[in-house]
């Protein structure tokens, strides 16, 4: 009986080693679309880009979730309703099925383009399991803990675990006013941990609901990887927010005709602790000054292949950042 145990133990296949968090970082043309691959195996797909375009941005996602062996979505996440960020669920379901379904509830926008695209985003979430998000849940993949810190026009009530330092840059602060009330100030914002890693999404979250997360207090805490909200755009990415964040890297999602604003560009840059500016695609109105090199640019012309960013993470904060058109890769510590 004994030789045949030890028979069994030679025969029985060890273990693979245990994986990294990689995120890919899709590019569909000032959308957003983020897919998180977590070491056990599930994945989130932060947002959908846009539909239309002959299935662009579908495609797109679907070649991104191939390179990471992934064959289905478990959670679909939908930051808020705007064609950029929720137009694309269709195209993306009729390739990867999708088992979750999150977002922040009911559309706040009524205009007739929106209630069509609202309808057809509810008609596939009615497929699948449906999970209505809200500040302080915790949306349950396995190996990552990932946060909601905001959502629906509401923000996290209590900093999370060591947050809650005061904020000396709020003094006299008043963000500026939204132009108007949208989805925007509705989006979700997640907070996504693997181990010591932590990786900051706050959608098209607005300065009047970052000002909530980091005023008077810090709720947040500091970050390693900062998805810069908006595409990099005005009205949010506050110097307040930035400041207090600490993140080592920013990661743009724009495109080269939309987000990359020069003034947060220079923001995020002259931030204390950040090493550099990834950007999906090269901004166009912002000039050489306000555009990282060619090295951190996954596009660099307006009409491109969609390449992507991929970030691989470890347990210890450790990451890697690799860029899929020129296969750079820059390690962080």
């Amino acid at each position: 009986m004994r030789y045949l145990w030890i028979l069994l133990l030679a025969l029985t296949p060890s273990m693979p080693a245990a994986k990294n968090l990689e995120v890919y970082f899709i590019d569909v043309e000032g959308g957003q679309s983020t897919l998180f691959v977590s070491p056990s195996g599930e994945t989130l797909l932060m947002d959908a880009g846009y539909g239309g375009f002959n299935g662009r941005d579908a495609g797109r996602i679907a070649a991104a979730a191939k390179s990471a062996g992934v064959k289905k979505i478990d959670y679909l996440v939908i930051s808020h309703y705007h064609a950029d960020h929720a137009g694309g669920v269709a195209e993306v379901a009729a390739k990867l099925p999708i088992r979750n379904f999150v977002d922040h509830g009911a559309d706040t926008e009524t205009d007739k383009d929106s209630k069509v695209l609202f309808n057809m985003y509810s008609a596939f979430r009615d497929k699948g399991a449906h999970i209505l998000a809200k500040p302080g849940d915790t949306i349950p993949i396995k190996g990552l803990d990932v946060k909601v810190l905001a959502g629906d026009g509401a923000t996290l009530a209590a900093p999370l675990a060591g947050a809650g330092q005061l904020n000396p840059e709020c003094a006299g602060w008043q963000p500026d006013p939204d132009e108007f009330v949208s989805e925007n100030q509705h989006s979700l914002g997640l907070l996504i941990a693997f181990g010591s890693f932590r990786i900051l999404d706050l959608g098209d979250l607005t300065s009047s609901r970052e000002r909530e997360l980091v005023c008077p207090v810090n709720k947040i805490g500091t970050v390693d990887v900062f998805v810069s909200s908006h595409h990099m755009g005005t009205g949010a990415n506050t110097p307040q927010l930035v400041h207090a964040i600490r993140a080592k890297v920013a990661i743009s999602n724009n495109g080269p005709r939309k987000g990359g604003d020069a003034v947060v560009w220079q923001r995020l840059h002259d931030s204390p602790g950040l090493s550099d500016i990834w950007q999906l695609h090269y901004a166009l109105a912002s000039g050489k000054d306000h555009n990282s090199a060619d090295t951190f640019l996954a596009n660099v012309d307006e009409l491109c292949e969609g390449k992507w960013l991929r970030l691989t993470a470890e347990k210890d904060g450790s990451f890697t950042v690799f860029n899929s058109r020129n296969k750079y890769e820059r390690a962080y510590k």
